[in-house]
C-alpha cells in the first residue's frame, strides 16, 4: 500500500507538470527519429550487459550444488522469466513461474526453489532500496546535485530505510521456527495448526535472507551481477537522455529510474504505460524539461523491453528443450538433486 502511495503521487505530480506542455506532443514524438543512433545504439549493447549480469547473479543464486544449472540453463532461464515478465501481468509473477518451473524439473526441492528465490530477490532489492535511500538523501541535503522536494527525495528514502530494516529483521527468525510451531500445533488444537500453517513464510523468508547473507560474506563475485544488472540498465536509460540532448545527473537518473518502475506493480503486461507513467512524472518533478524526459524515456523502454524480449523467447523454446532432456535422464534414471547436507538449513 505505501509503494503504491508513492507511485500514485509520482504519477500525479508529473501528470500537473506534464499536462500543460502536451500541446507540443506531436513535436516530441516527431523527435524520437532524431536521436544519436551512437548513443542508441551503445544503449542497446549496454541492455545486453545487464542481462548478462542477472544471468550472472543467476548462477551464483541457483547453481550451487546443482549440476544442471550450468552456464547455458543460466541463461536459458533468465531469457525466458524475462520473455514471461514481459509478456504477463502482475510484477513478475509470470518469471517466478518459469523459474520454478525450470528448477523443479531440474531436480531441486520445493523448500530450496523458495528459499533461493528470497535470497536472489534480497539481494537484487538490497541495491533498489539502498540506492532510493542514498540519492534521496543526498538530493535533500545537497550532497548530490538535482534537488526536488521532500515527497520525491526524503519520503522515498525514508521507506526504502524502513523495508531495508524490516527484510533484514527476518533474518532473526530462528532455523526451526517453522518445527517449533509444528510441535505447538500437536498440543494446541486448532490454534496451533492455524500458528504453524502462517508460520511457513516468515520462515522461508529468514532462511533466504540468511543464505544472502552468507553469500555475502563469502564474496561471492557473482553478486556483482546485481549490479550489473541495475546499473547497465540505468545506464541504458542515462544514454538515452544524452541521445536525445538531454543531461540529467546521476542522482536524479537514479531516482527517476527507480521510482518510475514501480510501475511494473500495476497489473499492465510488461508493466507497459505504467513504467513510462511514472519515470516521466519523476524525471518532470524532479525539474526535467517535460518533451526530453518523454522522448528519452520512450527510447529506454523500446530499448529495455523489446531486446530482450526476442532473446527470451528464443530462450524459453530452448529451455523447453533443455528441460524435455532431464526429464529423459530421469526417466532413464530416476532420483532428485538437493543440496548437500551442509546447505539443507541456509539453502
Amino acid at each position: 500500500m505505501i509503494v503504491g502511495a508513492v507511485f500514485i503521487a509520482v504519477m500525479i505530480g508529473g501528470l500537473y507538470f506534464l499536462v500543460p506542455k502536451l500541446a507540443g506532443l506531436n513535436h516530441t514524438w516527431g523527435e524520437l527519429s532524431h536521436g544519436d543512433v551512437l548513443w542508441l545504439a551503445l544503449a542497446a549493447f549496454l541492455e545486453l550487459v545487464s542481462v548478462a549480469g542477472y544471468a550472472v547473479l543467476f548462477r551464483t543464486v541457483f547453481g550451487r550444488g546443482m549440476p544442471r544449472i550450468d552456464w547455458r540453463a543460466s541463461i536459458e532461464i533468465p531469457l525466458a522469466g524475462i520473455a514471461a515478465i514481459r509478456l504477463l501481468a502482475a510484477a513478475g509473477a509470470g518469471g517466478v513461474a518459469v523459474t520454478v518451473w525450470a528448477m523443479r524439473i531440474a531436480g531441486m526441492a520445493p523448500r530450496v526453489i523458495a528459499c533461493r528465490m528470497v535470497a536472489s530477490y534480497a539481494i537484487q532489492y538490497s541495491i533498489y532500496l539502498g540506492a532510493i535511500t542514498v540519492c534521496g538523501l543526498g538530493l535533500w541535503t545537497g550532497v548530490f546535485a538535482g534537488g526536488g522536494s521532500f515527497a520525491i527525495t526524503v519520503l522515498p528514502a525514508a521507506l526504502s530505510a524502513g523495508a531495508i530494516a524490516l527484510v533484514a529483521s527476518m533474518a532473526l527468525v530462528p532455523g526451526d521456527f517453522e518445527r517449533r510451531l509444528d510441535r505447538l500445533a500437536n498440543r494446541s488444537g486448532w490454534p496451533g495448526r492455524l500458528a504453524a500453517r502462517l508460520a511457513t513464510a516468515p520462515a522461508t523468508v529468514g532462511s533466504g535472507i540468511r543464505t544472502a547473507m552468507d553469500l555475502v560474506r563469502q564474496r561471492r563475485l557473482g553478486l556483482l551481477g546485481a549490479v550489473a544488472y541495475w546499473g547497465f540498465d540505468i545506464a541504458v536509460l542515462g544514454l538515452c537522455f544524452k541521445a536525445f540532448g538531454g543531461h540529467v545527473s546521476v542522482a536524479v537518473l537514479v531516482m527517476g529510474y527507480f521510482l518510475g518502475t514501480l510501475g511494473s506493480l500495476l497489473p499492465l503486461p510488461g508493466g507497459i504505460g505504467g513504467v513510462e507513467g511514472g519515470m516521466i512524472g519523476a524525471f518532470v518533478a524532479f525539474g526535467i524539461p517535460g518533451d526530453r524526459a518523454l522522448v528519452a524515456v520512450l527510447a529506454y523502454r523500446a530499448i529495455s523491453f523489446w531486446l530482450p524480449t526476442l532473446p527470451g523467447i528464443v530462450g524459453y523454446l530452448t529451455l523447453r528443450s533443455t528441460v524435455r532432456g532431464w526429464r529423459l535422464a530421469d526417466q532413464i534414471k530416476p532420483g532428485q538433486v538437493e543440496d548437500p547436507p551442509a546447505l539443507q538449513t541456509r539453502a
